[in-house]
């Protein structure tokens, strides 16, 4: 038998107020709320007030630290306030969702999740993302999904650009990964189930939000304004990329994701100056994907899309030279990604070249 998790989710300015009638269905009364030091600084009073006047317990208040890592997973699973909740409230973007969710799993806790930026889908999928101590990738858990997705649309409006605009840089992937992973699957003669044909719709459903509104939405967040453009985007990628992911991570198959994340996932082991988000790096990663299938119109969209918003085109817009690649690649063969949806370390290589050289001849036809 198999359970798939969907996260339910409250949508809006005013969402946190829905809590007690959301908790009200379940037994739970200690709530131990685990986040980001600004997520928590920014939503922690309203939740409190609000469960305080519902009468919930909160047995403390932790900041999960500055990245999703075994020893800061550790550390709260230790922690005996964290051990006497009945639920986890996890608050922040990927790196403190992804912790919170890894916590709730080794205690066996459920878990409802307050994304305060919109970087990724990590609040509603059954996916974590766990690095070293170093920021080097260490693998990837499996908790499941948060039972409820409280989205507070002012928040995310309101919190840095820069996350949004990763967002959609990440957003973009899921679509154009899970179609690729199912072809290949295909190709080796995988059948496809109901979960899989549903997850593969609800992705290429996402896209069009983000070429829709990326550019017009992006703005908005930069001014603070609340559009719908920006609900549209907010949803597209806390909701339908993450029920997309939950419903292609299956005992059987993973089509979750392909080639952009196996670049990005790369990228982590490089040493360089700079910060690069997530889903900056992956918005890059999409044009390698349809560089390595040859797919020039789909490489000639992401490229003109991205340029428009200023998501990188080329490994310099990464602090990557072309000296870098072949370390890339040989990376990129060892990741899950490749072991689902299998490519060659030589193609893989030609395909990078092949989207930083297009996007340096946009480069210099912009100059």
């Amino acid at each position: 038998m198999t359970t798939t998790i969907m996260s339910n989710y409250t949508f809006g300015e005013t969402a946190y107020q829905e809590i007690p009638a959301v908790l009200a269905s379940y037994s739970f009364k200690k709530i131990a709320l685990i986040g980001g030091e600004t997520a928590l600084s920014v939503a922690k009073e309203e939740v409190l007030a609000v469960l305080e006047a519902a009468g919930y317990q909160v047995t403390g208040v932790f900041v999960y630290g500055q990245d999703s890592t075994q020893s800061n997973i550790d550390r709260l699973v230790a922690h005996p306030a964290v051990q006497e909740a009945d639920v986890l409230f996890g608050f922040g973007g990927g790196r403190a969702l992804d912790t919170s969710k890894m916590v709730s799993l080794e205690l066996d806790k459920p878990m409802f999740s307050f994304p305060t930026i919109c970087s990724n889908c990590a609040a509603g999928t059954a996916i974590a993302v766990v690095y070293k101590d170093d920021h080097s990738l260490a693998y990837y858990g499996y908790p499941k999904a948060p039972l409820h997705i409280f989205i507070n649309t002012k928040i995310i409006a309101e919190a840095p650009v820069k996350y949004f605009w990763a967002g959609v840089g990440d957003g973009l992937s899921k679509g154009p990964e899970v179609e690729r992973a199912i072809l290949e699957a295909q190709k080796r003669g995988q059948e496809l189930n109901h979960a899989a044909l549903l997850g593969e719709a609800i992705a290429k459903s996402s896209e069009f939000a983000f070429y829709a509104y990326g550019e017009e939405a992006i703005e908005d967040v930069r001014q603070q304004r609340l559009s719908k453009g920006v609900e549209e985007i907010i949803l597209s990628i806390i909701v339908s990329t993450a029920y997309a992911s939950n419903l292609e991570n299956q005992k059987d198959f993973d089509f979750v994701s392909a080639h952009a994340h196996a670049f990005y996932n790369a990228t982590t082991t490089i040493p360089r100056s700079g910060t690069y988000l997530h889903g900056a790096v992956v918005a890059f990663g999409v044009m390698v994907l349809h560089a390595y299938y040859e797919e020039d119109d789909k490489l000639a969209k992401v490229a003109q899309f991205n340029q428009s918003i200023k998501l990188p085109l080329t490994l310099f817009d990464l602090g990557l030279t072309v000296n870098d690649v072949e370390e890339l690649a040989t990376f990129a063969i060892t990741t899950t990604e490749c072991r689902n949806t299998p490519f060659t370390k030589e193609e893989f290589q030609k395909a990078i070249l092949k989207a930083h050289q297009y996007g340096l001849s946009l480069t210099s036809e912009q100059a």
